[in-house]
């Protein structure tokens, strides 16, 4: 009889995580994944830190004992640059991997010295983003842009609703800096909803950039910390959706089960 595997838990505020449940899956076919959506606190980026830290912290203690997973992911640049560290001293039985925005690897590629980041207000605002500007892109140029819409637009994107251009054209406008010939080069997508958009970002864009998904990293060091077992198969009765509100929508039980996941209430 072959050892049941524990899952691998997916956190995020909304939707956004699934640009990493993708790419998670190919590299840990053998999982099952739990996924978890936080849409009762939605969108975070407008929250006042310290009762967010709480409720995400109150969150995990339910989580982990409810489900007792392999390792957990923050895909939510927000939550993990605020309240990383927090989880893992409240929790230090459980592995956690973490998004933060791909600065360094955006610093490393770029030929004209000018990388933006584009996020929400709260990750704009992390010391923990300013940290890894000066420990890895000081030679750099880097503008940090909030946008207080886009998560909610890449929501409505992804299930289907209609976004406006000019909506989006505006979000992203700040991104593109020219500076004594020089142009911007990469824009860091740091919030794992962006990349629903990045086609929409492309065809917007008012010179072409290289786009940075942080998808397949943050899925690559998962799959690095979870133990690879051999022959293992994949659990029939895994792989589904918690909401905290309890309510998702048609729309989003439709986008759930296009991702293989069923919805549990």
């Amino acid at each position: 009889m072959k050892a049941e595997l524990k899952p691998v838990l997916m956190f995020d505020s909304g939707i956004g995580g699934l640009t990493v449940l993708r790419e998670a899956r190919v590299l840990m076919p053998e999982r099952g994944f739990i996924y978890v959506a936080d849409d009762a606190g939605f969108p975070y980026g407008g929250w006042e830190e310290e009762a967010l830290k709480k409720r995400i912290i109150s969150l995990f203690e339910k989580l982990l004992a409810e489900h007792d997973p392999e390792v957990c992911v923050i895909a939510c640049n927000t939550a993990f640059t605020l309240v990383g560290a927090d989880l893992r001293a409240a929790f230090p039985q459980m592995t956690f991997v973490g998004t933060v925005p791909a600065i360094k690897p955006a610093a490393e590629r770029t030929r004209s010295g000018l990388v933006s980041v584009l996020a929400t207000p709260g990750t704009v605002r992390r010391a923990y983003t300013r940290d890894l500007i000066q420990s890895f892109a000081s030679q750099c140029h880097v503008r940090l842009v909030g946008s207080e819409n886009l998560a909610r637009m890449a929501e409505a994107y992804v299930r289907g609703e209609g976004v406006a251009d000019e909506a989006v054209a505006s979000e992203i406008a700040q991104c593109f800096v020219e500076k004594d010939g020089r142009k911007t080069d990469i824009v860091v997508l740091a919030c794992t909803h962006y990349p629903f958009m990045a086609n929409v970002f492309r065809r917007l864009a008012p010179w072409p950039v290289d786009w940075i998904d942080p998808a397949e990293a943050i899925a690559r060091r998962a799959r690095s910390l979870v133990p690879l077992v051999q022959d293992a198969e994949h659990p029939d009765n895994q792989d589904f959706a918690v909401f905290t509100s309890g309510r998702p929508d048609f729309p989003t039980r439709r986008l759930m089960q296009g991702f293989g996941l069923t919805v549990r209430v």
